[in-house]
């Protein structure tokens, strides 16, 4: 059988490959020295993040090289004005530093009418959630499953990276006795947790901050969006619109959730700074 060129292969599919190689150099990398590049604060890139958004680069350049690109790493570079591809290559630096096996790596697609393609790769679980804006899917060693989302968990997983000038609602919400009742915080640390509120192993996810052209967040947003999730920003709006970011399996999760994040919420934009 010969081999499909670029042309041939479909959007989804060149995301596939293109996170798939990224994803192969941070799980041959994952272990070992780890070469750090400070940014600002506690953040920084590895050599790892470096070299997995080269090969996806690269794979984007084959296949479609006439796309405009967006990485996290080395920034943009133009192309169709309605194309972008928006890369993270390795989501959750300071997990892989680390070696604490919770990290991602993104590749996401951009048309003018919204998501085209996306797909997050677990590197290290081999595991390769994808959407072709259609529905999403889980794919482990070659075989796909749709991706279902469930609330059984009860676990919602809580984005603690914020900024270091201001409070923020992630911290708040954990330290929240109603949101504690009613589900299992978690805090995973990565955009991991997003594609597994698609495939069912959350029940949601809640972050602050924003959400337009974001390299961390593009793939796990659609994979939710395509397997039926709900998805808001912190207020019940549309998403980019307002502020932060709430997904959730069910309505009845997403109208339990924005009642106990709306507190915080309200306080934060006062100034206030805390529910209680």
């Amino acid at each position: 059988m010969t081999q499909a060129t670029g042309a041939e292969l479909s959007d989804v599919e060149v995301a596939i490959s293109a996170a798939e190689a990224g994803a192969a150099k941070v799980r041959e990398a994952y272990g070992g020295v780890v070469i750090r590049h400070a940014k600002s604060g506690n953040d920084f890139a590895t050599d790892t993040d470096l070299a997995a958004e080269r090969v996806i680069r690269e794979v984007l350049a084959v296949r479609r090289p006439g796309d405009g690109f967006l990485g996290e790493e080395t920034g943009e570079s133009q192309g169709a004005a309605s194309r972008r591809w928006l890369v993270d290559p390795l989501c959750g630096t300071l997990n892989f530093a680390a070696q604490t096996p919770l990290v991602a790596v993104n590749v996401a697609l951009i048309g003018e009418r919204g998501t085209l393609a996306a797909a997050s790769t677990d590197p290290i679980a081999g595991e390769t959630f994808w959407s072709d804006s259609v529905a999403a899917w889980v794919r482990k060693d070659g075989v796909d499953e749709r991706a279902l989302p469930s609330v059984a968990s009860r676990l919602v997983d809580v984005n603690c990276d914020g900024p270091l000038d201001r409070s923020f609602v992630g911290p708040q919400l954990l330290a929240d006795p109603e949101f504690r009742a009613a589900f299992g915080p978690r805090v995973v640390s990565s955009t991991l947790a997003v594609a597994w509120v698609a495939a069912g192993r959350r029940a949601g996810y809640v972050s602050d901050g924003g959400f337009v052209d974001n390299v961390h967040f593009a793939a796990g947003i659609e994979l939710c969006r395509a397997a039926g999730c709900v998805v808001t920003d912190l207020a019940g709006g549309s998403l980019g619109e307002g502020r932060g970011l709430l997904v959730a399996a069910d309505d009845s999760t997403h109208r339990q959730l924005l009642s106990i994040v709306r507190p915080h919420l309200v306080a934060l934009t006062a100034g206030k700074g805390s529910r209680r």
